[in-house]
């Protein structure tokens, strides 16, 4: 991530410092690349920044001995403890215990992630004079002006000219501090607004494990140090003058972090986390570029992922403290109980991971369930029927489901992956079962479902298809039940140019899936010219033939697929048509 996080403390002596910070260098070292004393870095607070470096006084390089960076959890104490680096040490005279972290002379952490090839660097203060400044600001502000009611929580604040600021400001105890307790902040500075909001939730519970971690470990030493000698009964008996408070606490009126803390690597494991947190921010979140206006599938996915936060507020989920979602249905969390043994449950992730015993793809499942069944099922799928699998390997079903929602626009899926009872045909329009699930008859002698058991293979079953995964085949069984079969020379347009270039083995399964998209992008432009027609001009029966004809979808099977598609349009697309029509002079 292009930031800095930095750690800093208000002084009873010196005001606002900056106790530790850690960048992220995103272009090589100036001792990789055989520079000299020092090297210009590109802007700050980007990620890369200016070091002024000797190679003699390092005595190795940055890229011999630094750490492998890992995806690990941040809690201080659970981090291996970086190398060093070699890099000078700010004037300190006007420092004193409480506001050093470093002593004079230590030449700083680096870490190296070798999947990005990034280097972390921590130091007291950052080398690049505009990025200090930077940084300073950011302290000071986060410990004077831009607060928290309360004085302790997080907050938001900054600019474009001087970055953008998250900043969580905390109490440490302190036995011998005004008040008992020292003030501090952690801050991540960023020049890009955009991601720092995004990542609010994120950073917000990652750096509250730092600071809860920091919090306990003083707590014990405050608890620990009061047993011994009861600060507060002394201060209360003992008469102050002005300018001798300070001296009348053993003469130590600032105390380092680690003395408050009594942890001597504690630099070292906050270099860890810090650089974590860059790592693990930077990475949950990617850019992609979308070419022309969204498309439908996009639209609904952005209003599915909108409601379920809107459902986490309600919830209270806010600061991602909830353990569950509360759209889970019971049948989903089903999967999570699995009473797998781990040794089976092991064999299971391997083969998964093989690839076998799933589905992989519609050509793949066409050639294990045969191509009439695989046609009837397909029917059915587009249709907007219910597609019932019923198995004991919900892995399988699982992956079975993957694959035949891709013949459907986002919208029009409804899933329940795996479930102990029937569900009604309202609820989902794919169901997964138990091998013991009871389905009631009218259901499986209805024309509006399907119901594929996946039974135990015999030695005899036999499927003409010998190019499919041999597991699949040799262990099971599917069983086909419905009661209206599709009839093999009629059906949709799309399914059957999907079968054509399903059975053209010329073609890759890319080519395939790009053949569907096309086929899907083109029907659903027919189904929103069909909706405005209909549902929004309000046009006669007549007229909405003709338009079935000029379309290319006249048939019984083409008019089904285009009602049932409609149901799957983006209530964005519906909502802008709609207004549309009632003020037609808005551009």
């Amino acid at each position: 991530m292009n930031a800095l996080v930095a750690l800093c403390h208000f002084c009873e002596l010196h005001g606002p410092r900056t106790l530790f910070c850690t960048e992220a260098l995103h272009s090589p070292t100036p001792l990789e690349t055989g520079g000299g004393a020092s090297a210009q870095g590109t802007e700050p607070g980007r990620g890369s920044s200016a070091l002024s470096c000797s190679q003699g006084e390092e005595g190795e390089e940055p890229g011999d001995g630094g750490i492998t960076m890992r995806a690990r959890d941040s809690a201080l104490g659970q981090q291996a403890t970086p190398t060093t680096t070699g890099s000078p040490a700010p004037q300190r005279a006007d420092m004193c215990e409480g506001c050093r972290s470093l002593p004079c002379g230590h030449p700083g952490f680096i870490s190296h992630d070798s999947e990005t090839s990034i280097k972390y660097l921590s130091h007291q203060h950052p080398p690049h004079p505009q990025l200090f400044s930077i940084v300073r600001q950011a302290c000071v502000r986060s410990l004077s002006c831009e607060v928290c009611p309360g004085r302790e929580g997080p907050i938001f604040f900054g600019d474009e000219q001087h970055g953008f600021v998250f900043s969580h400001t905390f109490f440490i105890k302190d036995s011998r501090a005004r008040g008992f307790q020292r003030w501090y902040s952690l801050v991540l500075v960023t020049m890009d607004r955009i991601y720092l909001i995004n990542s609010w939730p994120f950073l917000l519970e990652r750096v509250r494990t730092i600071i809860e971690g920091l919090q306990r470990k003083a707590l014990r030493v405050f608890d620990s140090e009061q047993c011994v000698c009861p600060q507060r009964s002394l201060r209360i008996n003992t008469v102050f003058t002005p300018g001798v408070f300070p001296h009348q606490r053993s003469g130590n009126a600032a105390r380092s972090l680690p003395s408050l803390t009594h942890e001597s690597g504690l630099w070292g494991a906050l270099h860890s986390s810090f650089s974590w947190l860059l790592k693990a921010c930077g990475s949950r979140l990617t850019e992609k570029l979308l070419e022309g206006a969204p498309t439908e599938d996009t639209l609904v996915m952005m209003e599915r992922r909108a409601e379920q936060e809107e459902e986490l507020i309600g919830w209270g989920g806010a600061e991602g403290d909830v353990s569950s979602q509360p759209g889970e249905s019971q049948s989903e969390s089903l999967l999570e109980a699995d009473p797998t043994p781990l040794s089976e449950w092991s064999e299971r992730v391997r083969r998964e991971e093989r690839g076998g015993g799933r589905f992989t793809s519609l050509r793949h499942m066409r050639q294990v369930l045969g191509a009439s069944e695989f046609r009837s099922l397909a029917w059915h799928v587009l249709m907007g029927n219910q597609v019932i699998w019923r198995g004991a390997d919900h892995h399988l079903i699982q992956s079975a489901f993957n694959v035949l929602k891709t013949l459907l626009p986002v919208g029009c899926v409804r899933s329940i992956p795996y479930s102990l009872q029937y569900e009604e045909a309202y609820r989902c329009n794919f169901l997964g079962l138990r091998s013991d699930a009871i389905i009631p008859a009218h259901i499986t002698s209805s024309e509006f479902s399907v119901l594929v058991d996946v039974r135990p293979a015999s030695r005899t079953s036999f499927y003409p298809a010998l190019l499919c995964d041999e597991e699949l085949l040799s262990k099971y069984q599917f069983v086909t039940t419905t009661g209206s079969p599709a009839a093999t020379d009629k059906g949709p347009t799309l399914l059957n140019k999907l079968e054509l270039a399903l059975c053209n083995e010329n073609l890759s399964e890319q080519v395939v899936q790009d053949c569907l998209l096309c086929l899907k992008e083109e029907w659903m432009n027919k189904v929103k010219v069909l909706f405005k027609f209909t549902k929004v001009d309000s046009r006669p029966k007549e007229d909405t033939h003709r338009l079935l004809g000029i379309l290319g979808a006249a048939d019984e099977d083409n008019v089904r697929l285009l009602k049932f598609w409609i149901t799957g349009l983006s209530k964005t697309y519906k909502t802008h048509l709609m207004t549309a029509v009632r003020s037609p002079q808005c551009s």
